[in-house]
């Protein structure tokens, strides 16, 4: 027995089938998460190594070097790269995809720590990251306040971060700007001297005594209590107070040598939110999770915070979430303008309402079955995903249309319509078969894709091919089962029909015999002329292989997200106030010729970086950096392309300041993402469309280069 036969002979099966397959994809649908595209896991491992107060030189040849001699035999990998800069060193190992990072991970541990007693003391111990498209930070708040730099960053790491950690889906924190409170103790080299006390001595002193120390436990009766001695200095006062020193029986104290002062850390960087000194909180989420139902549980948050606590105001600067909701919604209304389109030439041709209702029936089932596919797959809702519907949409409906237009011809032959549906899908379903494992192949090589390709092509060609089968599916099942019960005896009878339909259903009647005739008469010449008709199609084809280097290749379609950035690079060893100064200049010239600007946001430095996801990444102390938050598209005449050019031509008259400006924001996301995070593993590196690279082994060499191309 057929499937067709077995099909219209158990009805309400197929239906329950169908029913089944439904409910699964929207429950499916409802628990899917979003996100501008697939996860993407570039085989990156990054360690970095930070020395605070060494120059790049000494970074390369006492941190860089040892850590390439030691990382270069690791199995898998392709390519090294190493930065030194000022106070740290990083040496990124790009893998080969297919690489297990876990492993890597373990082996790259295992050789810094060979070399552990070959770095420096006083260097930080080496940390080591695998790239994690999931780390990059998807909201950015901005938190200002009638506050000191001090101040201001207490409170938002010890009362706003725990908020937001909160949220649910929330992985990290990182707080960006203020400055930290230290203590700092300055000795007095005569009186340490003429005591023949060293700073090392002092130093262990402070160590050993501020400290709480557990001394056990301690039975009484039926209760056991844990003993400590707390230690830990809670005041400036326990500091002063602190005996460094016994000489002759006399106790001598930390203020008798050294003035005990509460202050802040150097001014080595600094975050401006609108005009004013700020603190950024950069949040990122765990991954696999929702990141637009995150972002908009952080702006939840964030209105929630603003009413609650008073003192400060919390702006948001960033949210990758509107881009992907933009780009979802986009390829979105591109499915269903698709999905309309092919009902309405459906109805078109076939001019019976039942007929139409009947094949578009697949549409919905195909579709919403194909989201049980993404969420037991493991996929998310992203622009591939929803790409592939929109490809699929229209291949749909095929099998469908051939199974119906094969049984109204067994209808015309005088068939019953059960006879006719029977006979009718038994004959054509072989060849459907035939035609959708053809559409089905055609995207079987994008499954053997490696690289970005295959993480971005494969779940596009999966959606396609699967929502081909359940097209397939429905075409041997459900269509028939609709026209044995449904399909009238004619759907174009030869009686004369009446009123504004008839009319209508007569003039295109008219229509299509024209046509036909048309391309008859056009068939007929082709005939006629072979050698002039092939050597035209094969005239077009060269053609096409002619126009094909003229057009312009990119990774992806630029985009106006209204964003603007603007880059001030400066002599390197540049003070931070001269930097402050510069980024103060730029905002002003910033704010007379953007009057299309929300938010602008500058930093500079590499301290003063928190914890956590997005710590850090300023850039050093010699480069300004600028973002120019812009209204909405439709709000203003210019695109962010044209305001990143005319702030171009008005910035470069800065004095000792190399001006760089560009569009940028989710399209930058996009394309910071698609190639590797800048490095592979965060290195905060600018992502630009050009890069230049210069080797040598001279650096003053290489550096006179740089400023030629520059130039």
């Amino acid at each position: 027995m057929s499937i067709p036969r077995l099909a219209i002979e158990r009805p309400v099966t197929m239906f329950m089938a169908s029913a089944v397959i439904v409910l699964l994809g929207g429950i499916s649908l409802l628990k899917l998460p979003v996100d501008l595209m697939p996860d993407v896991t570039y085989p990156s491992i990054t360690v970095r190594v930070s020395y605070s107060g060494v120059g790049p030189l000494e970074i390369e040849q006492i941190i860089v070097r040892p850590m390439e001699q030691a990382l270069a035999a690791v199995p898998g990998v392709e390519t090294i790269s190493s930065t030194a800069s000022e106070g740290s060193g990083s040496v990124v190992l790009n893998f080969a995809w297919g690489t297990n990072l876990s492993e890597a991970s373990d082996e790259v541990r295992t050789r810094v720590d060979r070399i552990r007693g070959r770095l420096p003391l006083e260097a930080d111990a080496p940390s080591i990251q695998k790239f994690d498209a999931s780390a990059s930070p998807i909201v950015q708040v901005g938190v200002e306040g009638d506050f000191d730099r001090v101040t201001l960053r207490e409170i938002a790491e010890n009362d706003l971060v725990p908020r937001f950690e909160r949220v649910e889906g929330v992985a990290a924190v990182g707080v960006n700007g203020g400055l930290r409170r230290q203590i700092h103790i300055e000795l007095s080299k005569e009186k340490i001297t003429a005591l023949d006390l060293s700073v090392d001595r002092v130093i262990a002193a402070i160590r050993s005594e501020n400290q709480n120390i557990p001394l056990g436990e301690v039975d009484e009766g039926d209760t056991t209590y844990l003993l400590r001695s707390p230690g830990q200095f809670q005041n400036l006062r326990e500091i002063q107070d602190l005996v460094v020193l016994t000489k002759n029986g006399v106790p001598v104290y930390l203020r008798d040598i050294a003035e005990v002062k509460d202050t802040t850390e150097d001014l080595r960087s600094f975050q401006r939110i609108n005009g004013k000194p700020g603190v950024q909180m950069m949040i990122s989420k765990q991954s696999g999770k929702n990141t637009v139902a995150i972002a908009h549980a952080v702006r939840a948050e964030i209105e929630r915070t603003n009413r609650e606590v008073r003192s400060v105001h919390l702006t948001l600067l960033q949210d990758q979430s509107t881009y992907i909701e933009r780009s979802i919604a986009s390829v979105r209304d591109a499915v269903f303008l698709g999905a309309f389109l092919v009902i309405a030439i459906i109805f078109i041709f076939l001019r019976d309402v039942r007929s139409t209702v009947i094949i578009c029936l697949s549409i919905p089932i195909s579709i919403i079955g194909t989201f049980a596919l993404l969420y037991f797959a493991g996929f998310t809702l992203n622009t591939m995903t929803f790409g592939g519907l929109a490809l699929g949409v229209g291949m749909i409906v095929d099998a469908s249309i051939v199974v119906l237009e094969n049984t109204f011809r067994h209808m015309e032959m005088g068939k019953p319509r059960m006879q006719a549906a029977i006979d009718g899908s038994e004959e054509v379903w072989s060849a459907i078969l035939a035609s959708t494992l053809t559409h089905v192949a055609v995207f079987v090589p994008l499954l053997f894709l490696s690289g970005v390709s295959s993480v971005l092509f494969v779940q596009l060609s999966f959606v396609v091919m699967f929502s081909l089968s359940m097209s397939l599916f429905v075409a041997v099942t459900v269509v028939p089962v609709l026209c044995s019960r449904w399909l009238r005896e004619s759907m174009h009878a030869t009686t004369e029909r009446t009123g504004w339909t008839g009319r209508l259903f007569t003039w295109s009647e008219r229509l299509f015999d024209g046509l036909d005739e048309a391309y008859r008469r056009a068939l007929h010449r082709a005939l006629m002329h072979r050698p002039t008709v092939l050597m035209g199609a094969f005239g077009l084809t060269a053609l096409a292989f002619v126009l094909l280097p003229t057009i312009p290749t990119e990774l992806v379609p630029q985009t106006d997200e209204g964003q603007v950035s603007v880059s001030a690079r400066m002599p390197s060893g540049t003070r931070i106030e001269r930097a402050e100064a510069i980024a103060l200049q730029i905002e002003d010239i910033v704010r007379t010729n953007v009057p299309e600007l929300t938010d602008i946001i500058s930093n500079a430095g590499a301290g003063g970086g928190g914890g956590g996801a997005g710590g850090g990444g300023l850039g050093g102390g010699s480069t300004v950096n600028v973002s120019v938050r812009l209204v909405g598209r439709d709000e203003r005449k210019r695109t962010s392309d044209q305001i990143a050019t005319d702030l171009r031509r008005v910035l470069v008259g800065l004095p000792g300041v190399t001006i760089t400006t560009r569009a940028s924001g989710g399209n930058t996301q996009l394309t910071r993402l698609l190639s590797g995070g800048g490095g592979g593993g965060g290195g905060g590196q600018d992502t630009g469309r050009l890069a230049v690279e210069i080797r040598g082994e001279d650096l003053a060499a290489s550096t006179r280069v740089a400023q030629q191309v520059i130039a």
